[in-house]
């Protein structure tokens, strides 16, 4: 049954000392990390699954989207770096990363739950998370990894289309305006974001093989990977959101919590489970750290 909740995010996007305008439910929360290339529908299945089960959407891209919007003094001085490596074209860097998230907190402990997009994205930032996760007695119900084929990823990039005025988005083949360039909503122009070009999101393509796949392998040792395909439209949303929750049902009837194993039919600890999963990240040449000094 989807929720009709309005969550301002307000904590999450504007950072202390903000508050949400919502009031926390500890009504079985959901704790969720999304993954999946560039072009596959997060953020459309974040909105979704928010609804669906009652969890906050906690947006690394909607927090730099925010700040954006706000004057130079009103920034951390994390956020301003943030958006300094975003203007040069550069990866934020996973202290930065760490930074943004420590000033959030009490979002991570929410006891609505959440739904996280964007964060992590290397294998440094899983670890702070599980880290954080562990510091609250808390932990994730799973990692949702969805699945889309390389041609339709670039298809659905190179052919979106977003208004400059309100954002919303269209597409030249599965969502076309019914003006030619105009948005339907405000009347706005529509446009091809820099990111949205081909050369482009060759680039967002190589850094998330390089830094955000080896989270796949990562999580899969810790079994709370569930795969979900994302082929179809990009409005797909309701579907496929409901398979998601009927995976994850589906997992945590029998997973790390009832003592029943994967498919070699035993469980790992967690402690072994992570190492496996730097093993494998290693491996796929992730840069992992080394282990701290005891």
């Amino acid at each position: 049954m989807e929720t009709s909740l309005n969550q301002d995010r307000a904590a999450w996007l504007l950072g202390p000392p903000a508050e949400c305008a919502v009031a926390q439910d500890g009504n079985s929360p959901w704790r969720l990390v999304l993954l999946g290339a560039p072009g596959v529908g997060k953020g459309t299945q974040a909105q979704f699954l928010a609804r669906r089960l009652g969890a906050c959407h906690l947006s690394t891209g909607d927090v730099f989207r925010a700040a954006k919007e706000r004057a130079a003094r009103e920034q951390t001085s994390a956020i301003a770096m943030a958006l300094e490596s975003m203007r040069r074209g550069a990866l934020v860097s996973d202290l930065i990363v760490s930074n943004i998230i420590h000033e959030r907190i009490g979002c991570i402990g929410c006891r609505r739950g959440f739904i996280l997009d964007g964060f992590p994205r290397t294998i440094s930032q899983a670890k702070l998370l599980e880290q954080l996760l562990h510091e609250k007695e808390l932990s994730l119900n799973a990692v949702v990894n969805f699945d889309l084929p390389l041609e339709e990823i670039l298809a659905r990039l190179s052919g979106r289309r977003t208004c400059e005025r309100c954002r919303a988005t269209f597409h030249l083949v599965s969502k076309l305006p019914r003006a030619e360039g105009v948005c339907d909503d405000c009347g706005g122009h529509l446009y091809q974001r820099e990111d949205d070009r081909l050369e482009s999101i060759k680039v967002r393509l190589d850094a998330y093989e390089r830094s955000t796949a080896p989270l796949i392998a990562f999580y899969r040792n810790l079994d709370l990977l569930v795969t979900v395909s994302a082929t179809g439209a990009p409005e797909y949303g309701k579907a496929a959101s409901k398979s998601v929750e009927s995976a994850m049902r589906r997992k945590n009837s029998g997973s790390l919590r009832s003592g029943k194993g994967g498919k070699g039919g035993k469980v790992k600890s967690r402690k072994q489970a992570i190492a496996i999963g730097l093993s494998e990240a290693r491996q796929k040449g992730a840069k992992v750290p080394p282990k701290r000094a005891a």
